[in-house]
């Protein structure tokens, strides 16, 4: 049954409730009238969403900010903690790249 258009953000708790208690993917898009697609579009999003605020990314709205938006100082430390944090796991990649390629020349007698 065809509804009229409203944000399924506005239905988020509802969905994610629904869902944790058990219903099926079918029943709650009968229960709100959404398609199967709208539903399972806004599942990825949602679990997508959950890893970053798990992860401790700060998300950001899209577009250009209001006028009058300030910086708050624990958005700024998370993103400092991920710029971090991601720094850190590219320096570990590259160490394990330099060792595989030191055993890879010591086994082909090179080095």
């Amino acid at each position: 049954m065809p509804r009229e258009y409203r944000h399924m953000g506005e239905y988020e708790k509802e969905i994610i409730e629904l869902r944790n208690n058990g219903y099926t993917g079918r029943e709650i898009c009968e229960r709100f009238g959404f398609k199967k697609k709208q539903y399972e579009n806004f599942i990825t999003r949602y679990n997508k969403k959950q890893k970053k605020l798990e992860a401790g990314i700060v998300i950001k709205k899209k577009g250009r900010p209001p006028k009058d938006y300030v910086v708050s100082e624990q958005d700024k430390v998370a993103e400092l903690k991920y710029i971090l944090a991601r720094k850190e796991a590219k320096i570990k990649a590259l160490e394990m790249e330099n060792e595989l390629m030191r055993d890879f020349l010591s086994l082909t007698g090179r080095k």
